[in-house]
This record gives structure tokens, C-alpha cells and sequence, in this order.
């Protein structure tokens, strides 16, 4: 709540000096975004990715997501590569590990812009889509990389700590759009996302910026 009101403000500080000229049109087509966040849960990591909207009514539009995050890993993998981190320590030394989940998404839903005769464009969101999780976990012993050759010290990795999963996932938000010059829009915004993993759920908050082009 503390980061959208900070959004809140700085868009209005920043609206109130753009030129008259620059106000959006009561209506557009749609819009089509780059997007950079910093996305927080279980760790600290980034998002990229790109949206779009197509309008179907005076308030409404049908939005398109798709990005990366970096890393999600909740703690469950890290429990579970720490217990063949221990393993493998007692035979061997110098052993490591390192844990990280980085997720592909796309997802889908509906905008809704709150009605205001000024250049700055408040809304709220919902959607849902598929994210694909993947479970990049490596281990090494005195500074070399052994995940690929674990059988040889009695380990066999299971599916919680390789490969990947694809899974639904819910998406909601809101921002403000700020119609900066001409067509070219700044949009101050934050996402919450909610992976339904099987285990446990993976939620994930992406508070950023999208600069782009309404037409």
C-alpha cells in the first residue's frame, strides 16, 4: 500500500506540469507496453516483460501479459537442496549449492480504467494465465560443478529439485498511466501474482514501470 501511494503521488506531481496537449482522448484503441519491475516474495529478483490492451468498452480492456522473473525459489527447494548439500559434506568438502526458480508467463484478463478528464490514467486489474517454473538448482564441490554427474556420490536429483513444472496462475493489479507526450505512455504500476504449485503456492509482487505507445 506505502509503494502505490508513492506511485500515486509522483504521477500526479509529474501530471500536473505535462502540457494540456498531451491529455489522453476520452478513448483509445489500445496500447502496447515494455515492462521493468522488481519482483519480490520469497527473494529479490527482477520481471521483464511486455503488455498489451485492446479496448472493448468506454472503461474496459482486454489485456495480454508475458514476461520472466528471475527467481521465485520458496523455501521448500531451499530445504531440500540444503539436505543433499549435507549429504554429499559427509564425504566430501568444499561442497555448495545454489537455488533459484525462474518462471515464464503469460497471462490474460480485464482493465478497468477509472473515468478522469486529465492526462493521468488510474485502473485496476485481473487476470489469469499458465506460468512455467523451472527448478535450476546446482551443486558443487571445491568450486566445481558436479550436478550432472551427482549418481557417482549416491544422489539421483528428484523432480523438486530439476526440471520444470507448468502451472495456473492468478494475476491482479493496478497503477496509473500517465499520457506523457503524444501517443508515448508511462505506466506506474504493481502486480501480484499467485502460482498454484502443488506443494505450495508461490506468490510473488512486481512493482514497476512500462513505457509505451497508445493508439
Amino acid at each position: 500500500m506505502r509503494f502505490i501511494s508513492v506511485l500515486v503521488v509522483g504521477a500526479a506531481v509529474s501530471g500536473g506540469v505535462a502540457n494540456a496537449q498531451t491529455n489522453a482522448p476520452a478513448t483509445s484503441k489500445g496500447y502496447m507496453e515494455g515492462v521493468a519491475q522488481s519482483a519480490f516474495g520469497n527473494v529479490v529478483s527482477q520481471s521483464f516483460g511486455a503488455e498489451m490492451g485492446v479496448r472493448v468498452a468506454a472503461p474496459l480492456e482486454i489485456f495480454v501479459e508475458g514476461g520472466r522473473m528471475r527467481d521465485v525459489a520458496a523455501p521448500d527447494i531451499g530445504v531440500a537442496a540444503q539436505q543433499i548439500a549435507g549429504f554429499l559434506s559427509r564425504t566430501q568438502t568444499g561442497v555448495s549449492y545454489r537455488v533459484k526458480q525462474p518462471v515464464t508467463f503469460v497471462a490474460a484478463g480485464v482493465k478497468f480504467e477509472m473515468p478522469v478528464r486529465s492526462n493521468l490514467q488510474p485502473y485496476v486489474m485481473a487476470g489469469g494465465g499458465i506460468a512455467k517454473v523451472q527448478q535450476d538448482v546446482t551443486f558443487a564441490i571445491g568450486g566445481t560443478d558436479v550436478t550432472g554427474n551427482m549418481a557417482q556420490y549416491g544422489v539421483v536429483l528428484g523432480s523438486d529439485l530439476s526440471g520444470h513444472f507448468t502451472k495456473a496462475m492468478a494475476t491482479f493489479g493496478g497503477g496509473i498511466g500517465w499520457w506523457m507526450w503524444q501517443q508515448l505512455v508511462v505506466d506506474f504500476q504493481y502486480r501480484y501474482g499467485r502460482i498454484f504449485a502443488e506443494d505450495q503456492g508461490i506468490s510473488v509482487g512486481r512493482a514497476g514501470i512500462g513505457v509505451g505507445v497508445r493508439f
